[in-house]
């Protein structure tokens, strides 16, 4: 069975860096897309950032290109933010199994998902 665990958020003010983990158990498919998806209070689960680490293919909202970073090192999956704005205040999740090399596309949909964590809280104020 998969689990995965994540921590790293908190609070920090705009302009400021926060590394989220997700910490992976059980056994994953190789080829299939994984992430990170984030939810607004009041708002719909969107995608953030996506990798697929067979061949290094990593994808991003335009929200948030240039200033996060997903990577993957062994069994835990990071999602590093940088220059953080209010508006990536958010419930973050981490989310396993999605499409085969992600499909190419940063439009990555909740229903493609296996696999996701509890949730970690970003909040971004002064």
């Amino acid at each position: 069975e998969v689990q995965l665990v994540e921590s790293g958020g908190g609070l920090v003010q705009p302009g400021g860096s926060l590394r989220l983990s997700c910490a992976i158990s059980g056994y994953i498919k190789s080829g299939l897309c994984m992430g990170w998806f984030r939810q607004a209070p009041g708002k719909e689960r969107e995608g953030v950032a996506f990798t697929d680490p067979s061949i290094g293919s990593r994808y991003y909202v335009s929200s948030v290109k240039g200033r996060f970073t997903v990577s993957r090192d062994g069994s835990t999956l990071y999602l590093e933010m940088k220059s953080l704005k209010p508006e990536d205040t958010a419930m973050y999740y981490c989310a396993l199994e999605g499409p085969w090399r992600c499909g190419g596309t940063n439009d990555q949909r909740v229903r493609d998902y296996d696999y996701w964590g509890q949730g970690t809280q970003v909040t971004v104020s002064s």
